[in-house]
This record gives C-alpha cells, sequence and structure tokens, in this order.
C-alpha cells in the first residue's frame, strides 16, 4: 500500500477588472493510494498588476508578463489612488 502525494496547477484564469487583469490560479493536491486517487484539496490564489510574480509557474509568468503591461499597472495604481489605497 503505497501513498503518493502530487500537486499540479489545474485552473489558470484571466479575470477582467477593467482596465486591468488578475490571473487566479488554482493548485490541487491530489493524494493516491496504489495509483488510485483518495483525496484532492484545493488552494487559490491571485496574482495583480502590481504582484512579484517572478516565483509564479512558467506558465502563470508568461500570462502575467502578457496582461500586466505598463498600461495594465498605471491603471490600476490610478483605480487604487482613487478608493484612497
Amino acid at each position: 500500500m503505497a501513498l503518493s502525494e502530487a500537486t499540479v496547477q489545474d485552473k489558470i484564469e484571466v479575470v477582467d477588472m477593467g482596465g486591468w487583469k488578475v490571473i487566479q490560479v488554482r493548485t490541487a493536491t491530489v493524494i493516491s493510494r496504489d495509483d488510485v486517487e483518495i483525496s484532492r484539496s484545493f488552494h487559490r490564489h491571485t496574482v495583480g498588476p502590481t504582484d512579484d510574480w517572478s516565483g509564479e509557474s512558467t506558465e502563470v509568468q508568461a500570462m502575467c508578463n502578457t496582461f500586466h503591461t505598463t498600461e495594465a499597472i498605471a491603471a490600476y495604481n490610478a483605480a487604487q489612488a482613487a478608493q484612497g489605497v
């Protein structure tokens, strides 16, 4: 009876917030016994335009490089300033 654990990013989504986009990442942790899945749990996090995405997977980094442009960062910062954040 061998137990194994695998972690995989099973969902990466882009959410339009108006002038910028947020990347949502869902990571699944799968526990298996003799190659039969017995448990699956999820962790979710977001990556915004001003976040440091250097520690993200190559897929998430590619999406951030595509969507978190200089213009998107400026729009995000302007929206935050308008809300007093």
